[in-house]
């Protein structure tokens, strides 16, 4: 690869930064505010990336918005938390960086009027886990007014009831639109920032060892855009990218993911093709998902009733886990031949026919229409539920009456819902056990779902990319979804990908700014 000389840049800055979710803005609000000047490209027509579908939940342990609300968690057990639910599987060196950084970056960003964080209690994901913690560690943006950001709101990605459904957008912006809404008001007053839409990083220029610059193609054309700084990728994963899920052996299909249909992995690949080592490329965000008449299935949560139940018609895991745990199970008795998807969920009448499921993502449409296609069923035995889903009617009918036993004693003896603090968060501390008793029965169709892959480009604790030998690749920096997670195959906590998505774009940042 040849050397680029400055008359072959179409345009040039200081950092190029690839992605507009809440690690690329972060890192391109770093960069700015430490005197570069920037240029951030989106692929797609809006900014926000998957941030702007999200909660919008930081995990980053003992910060000043934790510390405000009273949260006397040590560092200490912090660590010992994450290294008992991530164990070797990262650099311990990058596990620090993260844990270390994260309350730096809220400091950081709080002494900017534009920030403000507070505490949301949200249970640590591995209740059992040592140093696990009830309250959570977990941090967000308050509300904000959309009108407060003026025509920087027809910039922002809708949310997902109103992106992928027919829901108006809010006047509000709560979770990740009102953190994403900080980030673009904060570079908005910013000089030296250009943002753009409907441009997409596809290759790195350079010369072989450093990175120069991003080949960008717009709908004018490709523009090679120099960096002299450095790039940082943070353009998300490639989970809707079918055929690189295929490549890399991601479960699941690119239909059922959350992320905006942008995420294509073309500034991995890029990466790749320049050198750059991978880790983790099988690996997604997991969750369960209700399946909708369009075959897509959603990420779902809050579950206030139902079980779960194999091709045997038999529980096969606690319902009440956090999703990820939920989705891994899933796909190990897919791996087992256990399961098919769709998979079932059963519950009874005692709130109607529609699902006990309070979060689907996208709001659900008729019952009509889930029923014509085969996903929502009743009947007025357990036996008639049976045959419509296909599983062993007596199996079922065994399963639901040792299930009622164990809600009436209020201890799953099977699969322990309800002991860990994650299991009874949407019950108000209550036994999630909810019998099935009361006819006519019905069951819901469930798939696999996922928040966006994990897999990406190997880093050192500064989000400096790394080659296949180890070494650091000068000029290249990613953070997110682009890069290997730093939780490895663990999800310790709510706001886990959008925290550390954000320390290591600020470091990444941050280590530019000091470059000559």
């Amino acid at each position: 690869m040849p050397m680029m000389s400055e008359r072959a840049w179409d345009e040039e800055y200081d950092v190029v930064v690839a992605g507009s979710g809440g690690g690329a803005l972060t890192g391109a609000y770093t960069a700015a505010r430490e005197g570069l000047s920037v240029l951030v490209v989106e692929s797609t027509e809006y900014f926000g990336g998957t941030t702007a579908y999200s909660g919008g939940g930081l995990w980053l342990p003992g910060n000043a918005a934790l510390r405000r609300a009273g949260d006397d968690d040590r560092p200490q057990d912090a660590r010992a938390y994450y290294r008992a639910v991530v164990g070797e599987r990262t650099p311990r060196a990058l596990q620090d960086a993260y844990l270390d950084n994260g309350p730096r970056l809220i400091d950081y960003l709080e002494s900017d009027d534009a920030f403000e964080f507070r505490k949301y209690p949200w249970p640590d994901y591995y209740g059992s886990a040592p140093k696990a913690r009830g309250d959570g560690r977990h941090i967000m943006a308050p509300s904000m007014p959309a009108a407060r950001l003026g025509s920087l709101r027809e910039r922002l990605r809708p949310p997902l009831p109103s992106d992928r459904g027919e829901v108006p957008l809010p006047d509000e912006l709560i979770g990740g639109q009102s953190l994403l809404g900080r980030l673009l008001l904060a570079l908005s007053r910013r000089d030296g920032v250009t943002m753009r839409t409907a441009a997409r990083c596809e290759g790195l220029l350079g010369d072989g060892v450093a990175v120069q610059g991003a080949l960008v193609s717009t709908g004018q054309g490709r523009r090679r855009i120099g960096a002299r700084r450095g790039v940082l990728i943070a353009s998300g994963g490639f989970e809707r990218n079918q055929g690189l899920r295929d490549r890399y052996g991601v479960p699941g299909a690119a239909r059922d993911s959350m992320a905006p249909q942008g995420n294509q992995g073309a500034a991995i690949q890029a990466a790749i093709e320049f050198g750059a080592d991978t880790d983790l490329m099988s690996e997604a965000w997991w969750s369960p998902g209700i399946t909708h008449p369009d075959g897509r299935s959603t990420f779902s949560l809050w579950f206030t009733g139902g079980i779960f139940v194999d091709v045997h018609g038999e529980r096969f895991v606690n319902e009440s886990l956090p999703y990820d745990r939920i989705g891994r199970v899933v796909l190990d008795r897919l791996r087992d031949g256990d399961i098919r998807l769709p998979f079932w969920m059963v519950y009874d009448d005692r709130s109607g026919a529609r699902p006990p499921v309070q979060s689907t993502s996208v709001p659900l449409g008729e019952s009509s229409d889930y029923e014509r296609a085969g996903l929502w069923h009743s009947a007025a035995t357990l036996g008639g539920l049976a045959d419509r889903i296909g599983v062993p009617g007596d199996r079922l009918a065994a399963t639901v009456r040792g299930f009622n036993r164990m809600a009436e004693s209020g201890v799953d003896t099977d699969f322990r819902r309800g002991e860990e603090p994650y299991d009874r968060f949407f019950t108000g501390d209550r036994s999630p056990l909810v019998p099935i008793e009361q006819p006519p029965f019905h069951a819901v169709a469930f798939g696999l779902s996922d928040l966006g892959t994990k897999g990406g480009l190997c880093t050192d604790p500064d989000a400096r990319v790394l080659d296949v030998s180890g070494a650091p690749i000068q000029g290249l920096y990613a953070a997110g979804n682009s890069m290997a997670a730093v939780s490895g195959t663990a999800y310790p906590g709510g706001g886990n990908p959008i925290g550390s998505s954000m320390v290591f774009s600020h470091l990444a940042a941050l280590h530019m700014a000091q470059r000559r």
